[in-house]
């Protein structure tokens, strides 16, 4: 059920991608040039008023990415080598020197990703629920930026019909079960798989472990 959930999720991102409006593509030249092989995805930081914004999107984005055709670092295992180290947040994290976590890791880059929203809300008549996300892939040899991109997605259930009153009645509940199942952990998959395969000018470049590898460097301009 839960790889069903994921395939659902990275399906959904592609269709979205399919019907987003064009815009200018992304250059990728130092992607290719560098060609990483294996990802290091460390701890977001988070803007957003839940604190469960940050673990569920990073407990999201390995699938994604490994689908990509890319050695994805067993997140936990690395937030926990983080946190024996004294490093426990995203911002500290995030600002450790890459020298050091290459040295440590011996991955070819590391991955930042921000939350902007994250969570369920109630609006009027409807019951939202977003997760907007930003990325960048470093590499972690030079230090050079190979990738950046940001995504988000909104799930506002199904109210149905039935009037006002049923509307706001079934406005509220939404938000009860969104807040109370953490739906903000479903919506995340999806918007991780939008941000690793469209971004807001293009995804993340296929990588060597898919058989699609650098078919798609002829599309990236």
């Amino acid at each position: 059920m839960k790889k069903l959930t994921i395939s659902l999720a990275v399906l959904g991102a592609m269709l979205l991608g399919g019907c987003a409006s064009q815009k200018p593509g992304y250059d990728y030249t130092a992607f290719r040039q560098a060609r990483p092989r294996s990802i290091l995805v460390v701890m977001p930081t988070n803007d957003s008023p839940d604190i469960k914004g940050a673990t569920s999107v990073l407990a999201r984005a390995t699938v994604p990415l490994a689908e990509k055709g890319y050695y994805v670092f067993p997140v936990a295992v690395v937030d926990e080598m983080f946190r024996q180290n004294g490093l426990t947040g995203g911002h500290d994290i995030q600002s450790a020197p890459i020298r050091k976590v290459r040295e440590i890791f011996g991955a070819d880059a590391i991955l930042y990703l921000h939350v902007e929203e994250y969570g369920t809300s109630y609006q009027i008549l409807s019951s939202d629920t977003r997760v907007s996300v930003s990325g960048k892939l470093v590499d972690l040899k030079t230090g050079q930026t190979l990738w950046e991109g940001r995504a988000k997605h909104v799930d506002n259930g199904s109210n149905g019909g039935g009037g006002l009153i049923a509307s706001l009645v079934s406005a509220v509940a939404n938000q009860i079960i969104g807040s109370a199942t953490d739906r903000g952990y479903q919506v995340a998959a999806t918007a991780d798989a939008q941000l690793f395969y469209y971004g807001d000018r293009g995804g993340v470049l296929m990588g060597p472990y898919h058989p699609d590898y650098q078919k798609d460097y002829q599309n990236d301009r």
